[in-house]
């Protein structure tokens, strides 16, 4: 009976023996956890041009529903910076109602992945290709909060890479004091805290800072943005700062507004635009969780569910919009530490979403005086630590030519452009290069006399050769081109295809062809050594004996005498090779 992977993590959880030591481990991580993910899950909001609120509305669903359900019992789930360069050209293009819709879509792929078993199916994407985009990524997110860190009145948000930095440069009079003291001091803060104490997450204390700074600078009358200033709400008719202190209500995403205010129309149309968007996010959504999910089996020891994991998020992202959260996956860096707080089970990252369930019900006036300057340091940090410079100038260095090359366009492409064509293009990079690597392994060259006592002195008729490596598209047409280069007098070619294990369509329509023009040539062809995967493929394919002369024989020896056979030769006329049919040399 066919069980959908589901709930894996929960099962692993039991089966490895919860105690009441577990449920206090899994308590004092998720307040940990809760804690941290507060600030970065408003910042990462307003980073994809939704109000704060929708980061914490995120985690309140889509986090429990991920962790019941995933497949990986550490993983904590929720916005993440590596979705900012997705999300954000969509938010400006569709709107708050277009970017949950295509969320929602994203889930829907999510779940039909995982249900198809597609889990282990992220293990063949390149490592140069991840980190060229996520290095990529956290130049792009490090860019857009300049205009925060510095306090900068922008006309317009342009889509484009080079359209932002042009429209930056020329914004660069309006700095405003107050917010590059505030930005500044919060930065220095998230850079040096950790070093004297690592215990207290430093983002907090930055923010703290941050808040009281800004309070002062503001009685001294210097201005400093904040977010309450910049985001609001409506209750009963009165608009009040900053988020609002209550749940979300649950609303279909084409019931919201639009890029232009105004209710989505749902339609065809609109699902077929942003069909590609919602593809890739399922697979940066499926990649991250991944990751995420064996770096901690990495430090716990425990062994992940892929599928059950993509199905996890896939029913997060899927509900998650349906009360106004955002795209939702993994996180590393909040899920290595609800590994370090002592967390055993899914519970921890439940425990975390009520924590965020307690700041909007209590914290949220508080939360109206947070400079967007230290939000902007905040995002600032994560974007260092996501673009990982120290790693990639040291695979510069070290990573083989072609690796390099993989790395660097994936890292352009998504800069300037975006990251669907940046992996789109690296996968297309990686896979040819891939190919023209194992293409370079496969040859066909003459076998010298000295391989086998069979080959000694073979008439003129006859030429021996070898084909080693894997016949594929890549590498066929190569392989068999020098068994077309023969002299008129040639009459048999005998071909040692022992070392070819795997052959595709192209090798075997590559194959038929050869025997055709054998056929015409009268040429024989006997094939040694083949195995019986490859022989049961010929035949298939319809290259068999009935075709001509065509020979399947186990080693040289035999394929001397038939040789010898079609050639209307005595066998004693050529010396024959030992009765066990061994080769003289190698």
């Amino acid at each position: 009976m066919y069980l959908p992977p589901v709930f894996a993590a929960l099962l692993q959880s039991r089966n490895a023996g919860y105690s009441l030591q577990s449920l206090r481990g899994d308590l004092t991580a998720g307040l940990t956890v809760g804690i941290i993910a507060i600030p970065l899950a408003m910042a990462l909001a307003i980073a994809v041009g939704v109000a704060p609120q929708h980061g914490l509305y995120t985690i309140l669903v889509a986090a429990p529903l991920i962790a019941l359900a995933g497949g990986s019992r550490f993983n904590v789930s929720g916005p993440t910076a590596a979705f900012v360069v997705i999300l954000l050209p969509i938010t400006q293009k569709f709107g708050i109602g277009g970017l949950l819709l295509c969320t929602s879509m994203a889930g829907l792929i999510l779940i039909g992945m995982g249900l198809l078993r597609a889990g282990k199916l992220i293990e063949f994407i390149p490592y140069p290709v991840t980190l060229g985009f996520t290095a990529g990524i956290g130049i792009v997110i490090a860019t857009l909060q300049v205009k925060d860190l510095l306090g900068l009145q922008l006309d317009s948000q342009p889509q484009h890479y080079l359209e932002q930095v042009n429209l930056l440069l020329h914004a660069l009079p309006g700095v405003q004091a107050g917010d590059v003291l505030v930005g500044a001091t919060c930065l220095g803060v998230l850079i040096l805290w950790p070093r004297w104490v690592p215990k207290i997450p430093a983002h907090l204390v930055a923010l703290a800072i941050g808040a009281v700074l800004g309070l002062l600078l503001e009685f001294g009358g210097l201005p400093v943005a904040t977010l309450g200033e910049r985001f609001s709400y409506v209750l009963e008719g009165v608009r009040y700062p900053g988020i609002p202190p209550f749940l979300p209500d649950f609303a279909w995403p084409w019931q919201l507004p639009g890029a232009d205010g105004q209710p989505l129309t749902f339609s065809f149309e609109l699902v077929r635009q942003l069909l590609a968007p919602a593809f890739a996010i399922a697979m940066l959504g499926a990649i991250e969780s991944l990751l995420c999910a064996v770096v901690a089996d990495g430090m716990t020891g425990s062994k992940h569910d892929p599928n059950a994991e993509l199905v996890g998020q896939g029913l997060g992202n899927l509900v998650a919009p349906l009360f106004g959260g955002i795209t939702a996956t993994a996180a590393i860096a909040r899920s290595a530490a609800n590994v370090r707080a002592g967390a055993f089970s899914p519970l921890a990252a439940i425990t975390h979403a009520g924590v965020v369930l307690l700041s909007i019900l209590l914290l949220a006036p508080i939360f109206s005086y947070l400079p967007m300057a230290a939000m902007a340091a905040l995002l600032l940090m994560v974007a260092w630590n996501m673009s990982e410079a120290p790693h990639v100038l040291h695979t510069l260095r070290i990573a083989p030519r072609n690796d390099v090359l993989v790395l660097l366009a994936c890292l352009v492409l998504t800069v300037l452009f975006d990251m669907v064509l940046a992996v789109g293009v690296g996968l297309l990079l990686a896979a040819g290069m891939f190919i023209k690597r194992m293409s370079d392994l496969t040859d066909t060259a003459p076998l010298p006399k000295n391989f086998h006592q069979a080959l000694d002195n073979l008439p003129e008729q006859v030429l021996a050769y070898a084909i080693r490596g894997p016949l594929f598209f890549g590498a066929a047409e190569k392989a068999l081109s020098v068994l077309r280069q023969l002299n008129p007098e040639v009459k048999v070619v005998i071909v040692e295809m022992s070392a070819v294990q795997m052959l595709d369509m192209t090798a075997l329509a590559a194959l038929e062809t050869l025997l055709h023009d054998y056929q015409r040539q009268d040429v024989g062809l006997i094939l040694v050594g083949t195995s019986a995967q490859v022989r049961l493929k010929l035949r298939r394919a319809g290259v068999h004996l009935e075709s001509g002369k065509l020979a399947y024989l186990g080693n040289l020896q035999q394929a001397r005498a038939k040789a010898l056979a079609w050639l209307h030769l005595p066998a004693e006329a050529v010396p024959a090779a030992g009765p066990d049919g061994a080769p003289a040399s190698r």
